[in-house]
């Protein structure tokens, strides 16, 4: 199973950017994040939401429709 939430290192590594990249995504609003006991999740939603909106961006995002 994977996990619902990332530690912004991790989240790094998924997206394969720096960990200082995740955290300034993290500040701008651009990668949602959720702050808990002092320390930092991203859901794994978010990650697919913001990769999606990089697509979108980039000019490469699927329809639904497309194999």
């Amino acid at each position: 199973m994977e996990p619902l939430f990332y530690r912004p290192k991790d989240a790094a590594l998924l997206l394969g950017m720096s960990r200082t990249a995740v955290f300034r995504l993290i500040k701008t609003g651009e990668l949602k994040s959720i702050k808990e006991d002092g320390y930092r999740l991203v859901p794994r939603w978010a990650l697919v939401e913001f990769a999606h909106a990089l697509e979108i961006r980039a000019g490469l995002a699927r329809t639904e429709d497309a194999a």
